[in-house]
């Protein structure tokens, strides 16, 4: 019944019953057991005219609850979900100095720990960067790298300290779109996300495909890109430099900006028609196309979803991109392409995608185990 209400947002007891090949007696049951222990509950569906309200199902006020910490170029957000996986943010700031910056999000962690005694069961982070096991290793909007972002539980008491599962912003994103966005019910689809650089990840039956160090979807690190122009990350020729403000700045002949996001925005808004913004959107999404179509030939997917910056910037030059990349497709993937649609949870994929992994966790049939003991 947990996995329902988890998938299934607003499901009543009585379709809860009929999926899970219940009577009403028996689902009545199970749900007065979940109540008991605080895991679920039963309330009030919005009233939608005249008749008599329906009731649906959802987590319980004093039921687990995980906080999911959304780290951003440029600011960060602390948000707490319950077992629906909706984050709901209770703190938020501006990027700044590394170890303040730390120190801030452990501070209000801290607080929200506090505030949920014994109810905090785990903590997730979606970053903007390349994650390695606990690491931070590379941090491009900031010009970080190495960082331990377990720092941001240091403010919590060892014994009561919850799990610390990390994860990339782009893969998190993925995570959400085919959980309850744009890819949902695919088997096997590739989601790319443009912030600064682009990356991504490919889930396949609702799981993310993150490598032995949690670090795969680096996508903008494939040399996609001018072999000329050198990345931050080290090497060169990587399609991160062709497909974001930075890429726009350069096709413009302007000085690196220091917001790519923001320049990349401002562009947008700008008058289209003029012939050399014309020609950086023409290149920008070219390059994104040919790279799509590339990630394609490689992985097969069922569909291909586009978060942050991409759909604001394919919608700028839709002929550009759709000529290159079925233009880059193999000749037996014309006829049946993978359709390219935009994500449905916009900027706060990421954060959903951090919950559902939180959630994922304290479902557990142990983790579960655990609570009831606690509660019964």
């Amino acid at each position: 019944m947990i996995g329902l209400v988890r998938s299934q947002p607003g499901i009543t007891r009585a379709v809860a019953a009929q999926r899970l090949r219940m009577s009403s007696g028996g689902a009545t049951d199970l749900l007065a057991r979940l109540r008991r222990v605080h895991l679920l509950d039963e309330t009030p569906a919005p009233a939608q005219g005249r008749g008599r309200p329906t009731t649906v199902l959802g987590p319980h006020p004093d039921g687990p609850l995980v906080l999911v910490a959304d780290l951003r170029p440029g600011d960060w957000r602390l948000a707490q979900a319950g077992f629906d996986g909706v984050p709901h943010i209770v703190a938020e700031g501006r990027s700044g100095e590394q170890a303040r910056l730390l120190d801030d999000i452990a501070s209000e962690i801290a607080k929200a720990h506090r505030k949920h005694t014994g109810r905090v069961r785990a903590i997730a982070v979606a970053v903007a960067g390349t994650v390695s096991d606990s690491r931070l290793v590379q941090f491009t909007p900031r010009g970080w790298s190495g960082i331990d972002l377990s720092a941001i539980m240091s403010r919590l008491p060892a014994r009561t300290r919850p799990p610390l599962l990390l994860g990339n912003d782009a893969t998190l994103a993925g995570l959400a779109e085919a959980r309850a966005g744009s890819a949902r019910d695919a088997g096997t689809a590739l989601h790319l996300i443009i912030t600064v650089g682009i990356g991504g990840t490919l889930i396949v039956n609702g799981e993310p495909v993150t490598g032995s160090h949690g670090a795969a979807g680096e996508y903008g690190h494939i040399p996609f890109g001018d072999p000329g122009l050198r990345c931050p990350c080290g090497a060169r020729g990587c399609w991160d430099q062709t497909v974001d403000g930075r890429a726009l700045a350069r096709h413009l002949k302007l000085p690196q900006p220091r917001d790519p996001i923001a320049f990349a925005y401002e562009q947008l808004k700008a008058n289209p028609a003029q012939p050399k913004l014309r020609a950086a959107f023409d290149a920008v999404a070219t390059a994104l196309g040919r790279g799509v179509a590339g990630l394609v030939n490689i992985h097969d997917p069922d569909i291909v979803t586009l978060g942050g910056l991409a759909p604001p910037l394919r919608a700028a030059a839709p002929e550009a991109f759709e000529t290159a990349y079925r233009d880059g497709l193999m000749t037996f993937r014309k006829a049946s392409a993978p359709p390219v649609r935009d994500g449905l949870l916009g900027e706060d994929a990421p954060m959903y995608g951090a919950a559902a992994l939180a959630i994922d966790h304290v479902t557990t049939e142990a983790a579960l185990a655990d609570w009831a003991e606690l509660h019964s």
